[in-house]
């Protein structure tokens, strides 16, 4: 009787134990969905900044639908000390939800046209440095012909830390190349956030200028959302890379929208229409080199990018 009441006197106490355990997972598990949860929203208020125009009028707000065409404005702009920084990266991406397919445009930086809002005809991206978003924006509407829905602007120097808090990337380089104390062999590298940010930022000691750095910063950005998405590990790291984001990114994309871009995506053919200029159109103007493209293919750029948003 005896051996039998203490038997179920462990038994109880043996339970109480793995309640008090689960009940602790459970707890922190919680705690742990609340704080990502928090956290996550406090990255969104500080990132959700709304597009105005250059007359500073607040534009209509979009929302992102399974149905409705969309553009993006993607800025990578390099702000360094003393300087206001420009768009030295512009990306275009258009896409169709029903046709489930996406287009993407590189605009050279040094391309000439007219700056909307500053009564001057410049370097494209000049107008970040002349009116931030809002001039940016306005002025790649009026010289595609099209409507920029959406933004998003990336401090590229702030925001290739996030190299560092995933451990590096690996891409593979299509050309050797040396840059004061940095040298990039051709074949399979791998680069932490300082030898990134200098590797994307190259130019003149590639043959191909600017068109080979937009080939290398694109890279290095599939090359982080590639290793984000494969990597359990990285989800421990989920805090540092909120911060890192909260810093260094803007964009109008509310957090309604991302979900369902993120529905969206998870329909959408992954292989992205990738369009681009000739690199040839180069002419000196006043002793400054422009970029010029050819009437004709800028036509057909157009055109493909307003028949893929109806």
């Amino acid at each position: 009787m005896e051996k039998n009441m203490k038997r179920s006197k462990e038994k109880k106490s043996k339970k109480k134990i793995w309640l008090w355990i689960v009940g602790s997972l459970i707890a922190i598990f919680l705690i742990f969905i609340g704080t990502a949860y928090y956290s996550i929203h406090k990255t969104m208020n500080k990132i959700n900044t709304p597009l105005e125009t250059t007359d500073s009028g607040e534009k209509e707000q979009k929302t992102v639908t399974k149905k409705e065409p969309f553009s993006v404005l993607m800025l990578g702009v390099d702000e360094r000390k003393d300087d206001s920084g420009r768009s030295d990266t512009m990306i275009v991406v258009t896409v169709n939800p029903e046709k489930q397919t996406m287009k993407m445009l590189s605009i050279p930086r040094d391309t000439r046209t007219e700056i909307i809002g500053h009564d001057s005809v410049d370097k494209i991206n000049h107008a970040y440095a002349f009116g931030g978003v809002p001039m940016a924006v306005d002025t790649v509407e009026h010289f595609l012909d099209i409507p920029i829905d959406y933004y998003v602007y990336i401090n590229m120097d702030g925001f290739l830390q996030i190299i560092d808090t995933i451990g590096g990337i690996t891409i593979e380089n299509d050309m050797d190349l040396t840059y004061d104390s940095y040298h990039y062999p051709k074949g399979e590298i791998t680069l932490n956030g300082e030898e990134a940010l200098i590797f994307s930022r190259i130019r003149y000691e590639d043959p191909r200028g600017d068109f080979g750095r937009q080939i290398r910063q694109r890279q290095i950005i599939e090359a982080v959302l590639k290793k984000a998405s494969t990597t359990p590990s990285i989800l421990l790291k989920a805090t540092d890379m909120l911060d890192v984001v909260g810093d260094n990114v803007r964009m109008n994309f509310t957090m309604k929208d991302l979900i369902q871009l993120q529905s969206i995506y998870k329909k959408m053919d992954r292989n992205i229409d990738q369009l681009s200029f000739e690199a040839e159109g180069g002419e000196r103007i006043n002793h400054i080199w422009y970029y010029i493209p050819d009437e004709t293919e800028l036509g057909k750029i157009q055109s493909e990018l307003k028949a893929h948003l109806q």
